[in-house]
């Protein structure tokens, strides 16, 4: 199997706009950003989404994500931070890497998550708490 994309960038194989790495992560401007800052944390590892990660990777592309959120806020002034992961197609994945988006943003930028809320009955609230509970 040849390396996706974002094998080819963690691995150094493909230049990027990188700030940080380390021997589990690469740390990279987006090039197709959603705005200024929008960065990547991409693990070395070919993970392909959130189903396939294990905890202790997933524990350290979060601590991670905390001190490049800090170096983002300390150099951008941004008013705030979307941290954004899609897993699978209906969810938005157009790279088959896992990989998390921090996305600085501020007052009037335009970017937009918003979605219609739905509501659902007690009944179905139980039996969904309780079907979930047992696969944990």
């Amino acid at each position: 199997m040849s390396k996706c994309l974002f094998c080819s960038i963690a691995s150094g194989d493909l230049d990027s706009a990188t700030i940080f790495e380390s021997s589990d992560f690469r740390v990279i401007l987006d090039k197709f950003p959603s705005g200024i800052g929008h960065t990547l944390i991409l693990p070395k590892e070919h993970i392909e989404n959130i189903y396939d990660l294990d905890g202790e990777t997933a524990g350290k592309m979060f601590a991670l994500a905390t001190v490049i959120a800090k170096a983002l806020k300390k150099v951008l002034k941004c008013d705030g931070l979307n941290i954004l992961q899609n897993n699978g197609i209906a969810a938005g994945q157009t790279v088959m890497h896992f990989h998390l988006h921090l996305i600085p943003r501020f007052e009037g930028d335009g970017i937009n998550f918003k979605w219609k809320t739905k509501a659902f009955s007690d009944d179905q609230m139980i039996e969904l708490v309780s079907e979930i509970s047992k696969e944990i």
